[in-house]
């Protein structure tokens, strides 16, 4: 079974905190001159993970409810769930809303950085150091200098990235990543182009959006898939089913705003940041805002077209 009754599954959203989302980072760490970096966040659910992700936690202090040591995510469930017809009095009740800040642009920065709250400028290479460099159109060695720091720094100001130390790291090239897609996400010509809705997901870039024919109906937004071992399948698909407050009883985890596509992977909510350098768990997963968005413009039946391969997959 992957649904509770509906009774539980409202108790349960009313009461269970909301939590830190993990997500995965694209090219290994550089150790700074101190060693190692601290280890982040790491589920104790995926063997190994320690190892093959980048040590990054949040540069500033997490808020109220949420915390950089906590494991939870919103995950995708392995199975598909058992689809049924929610209650008028079910789909009444609206998920609620995220802690303050929850989708901020808070970039993840070595343990070390995070603890220096006086620090102005890094001096540690990112694991997104090189395209950052090219995006800004500095010499791209891939090591950090003065002037990268500068230059990133004054890019993160501008795009409201905390903290400002001019570390390339996701939430800097995420960031980049949309800005060059706004115009058009599609110029590669990777989403299927049909007459009907298609929801695109670029597993690549990390972005989706919705288009009808070339027409972008919605997005581009920012986006998390699957980790190491729990991709998000590629291919063309529908959606199947729409469950406004799906919980995962697999993984005991709300789900706000699913809509499934393949079996147990869906577009689905966060509670927490969906930069954050581990991936989920196989869903796509989408700011509060955008979930709700998007729940809106997509109709069951619509297609769904993934594509690409998320970096360290």
């Amino acid at each position: 079974m992957t649904c509770r009754s509906a009774a539980v599954m409202l108790a349960l959203l009313t009461v269970l905190p909301a939590q830190t989302a993990l997500a995965e980072a694209d090219d290994p760490l550089t150790p700074g001159a101190d060693g190692p970096l601290t280890p982040g966040a790491v589920s104790p659910l995926v063997p190994g993970a320690a190892s093959a992700v980048g040590s990054l936690v949040p540069g500033v202090a997490p808020g109220p409810r949420l915390s950089w040591q906590e494991p939870a995510d919103t995950p995708d469930q392995m199975f598909a769930p058992e689809v049924y017809t929610p209650s008028a009095r079910e789909d009444a009740v609206e998920p609620r809303d995220a802690a303050p800040e929850a989708d901020a642009l808070i970039e993840y920065v070595p343990a070390g950085d995070a603890a220096h709250k006086a620090l102005s400028c890094s001096r540690r290479t990112g694991p997104y150091q090189r395209r950052v460099e090219r995006w800004l159109k500095l010499k791209a060695d891939g090591k950090q200098s003065g002037g990268d720091c500068r230059a990133i720094r004054t890019f993160q100001t501008r795009h409201g990235i905390r903290p400002v130390t001019g570390f390339a790291g996701p939430v800097t090239w995420a960031r980049m990543q949309l800005l060059s897609a706004r115009k058009n996400p599609n110029a590669a010509g990777k989403c299927a182009v049909r007459s009907s809705r298609v929801a695109c997901v670029d597993l690549t870039r990390q972005l989706t959006w919705v288009q009808k024919g070339k027409k972008v109906l919605w997005g581009p937004v920012p986006m998390r898939s699957g980790r190491a071992g729990y991709r998000t399948r590629t291919g063309q698909f529908k959606i199947y089913w729409k469950h406004k407050n799906h919980w995962s009883t697999l993984y005991n985890s709300p789900m706000p705003y699913s809509q499934f596509f393949s079996g147990g992977q869906a577009f689905h909510a966060v509670y927490g940041s969906v930069y954050d350098p581990h991936g989920s768990w196989g869903c796509v997963n989408l700011r509060l805002a955008d979930a709700r968005t998007l729940w809106n413009v997509l109709r069951k039946g619509d297609r769904v077209s993934v594509w690409g391969r998320r970096a360290g997959t």
